[in-house]
């Protein structure tokens, strides 16, 4: 079954989603089994940052173990038939936040996203932060156009519904928009990711932050839910 975790923020540099970083590790290892945890790492939203992909590999490898490699589009060319084989070999593709309507522009760009979606349905553990997070929904909240700026941008649309990242940072302006919309939608805070199995959400895991169902379907509040996690 693929299944994906969905971080709403937090620095993994200063070790703020180290719990839920753990559990991701964990699901690699399940799908690994005794083989070492292949992660790669997709810094496209960051426009390619490799101190980002340092920091990655810097808790994954020095916390967790396992073996990390980066795939780099941004400003260069790549060997398709080498970029096919990180994919192969992943366990993991952990997608780091920045900004969504870039990335997902240059995954359609470079032919990125067809090794996403075939990763995808190999049942390859997927997880991401920020943008690494809403780009699979079909509508996610974000300022990736112009910074400070938020408004709804169309996802990938592989998951239903409407997702905001940092919501703990963005509730009010977020919530106003569900009303006018009479919307339903998640909110991820810091610290804390969605659960996602074979493209249905099921629950969270708090690193310090939850995740919310938000109900705005009458306009004239936003019922927010805690959605729990079932561990």
């Amino acid at each position: 079954m693929s299944r994906m975790v969905l971080i709403g923020g937090g620095e993994l540099k200063t070790h703020e989603t180290l719990k839920i970083d753990e559990y991701i590790v964990g699901l690699a290892q399940k799908r690994s089994g005794k083989r070492r945890v292949n992660g790669l790492f997709l810094p496209t939203a960051s426009h390619d940052c490799m101190p980002y992909y340092n920091t990655f590999h810097k808790v994954y490898t020095g916390q967790f173990g396992i073996k990390t490699d980066v795939a780099l589009t941004v400003g260069r060319a790549f060997d398709p038939v080498k970029m096919r084989e990180k994919f192969e070999r992943a366990d993991l593709l952990y997608i780091g936040g920045g900004n969504t309507v870039f990335m997902l522009g240059e995954w359609e760009r470079s032919g990125l996203l067809v090794l996403i979606r075939e990763a995808y349905e190999r049942d390859i553990v997927i997880a991401g932060l920020s943008a690494g997070a809403i780009c699979w929904f079909e509508e996610m909240y974000s300022d990736s156009v112009a910074e400070g700026e938020y408004a709804m941008y169309p996802g990938l649309g592989w998951l239903k519904g409407t997702v905001s990242p940092h919501y703990n940072e963005r509730a009010d302006d977020f919530d106003r928009i569900l009303l006018k919309r009479r919307g339903r939608a998640f909110g991820i805070e810091n610290c804390a990711a969605l659960l996602v199995e074979d493209g249905r959400p099921y629950g969270s895991l708090s690193g310090g932050g939850n995740v919310y169902r938000l109900d705005a379907s009458d306009g004239e509040k936003v019922i927010k839910t805690v959605f729990e996690a079932p561990l």
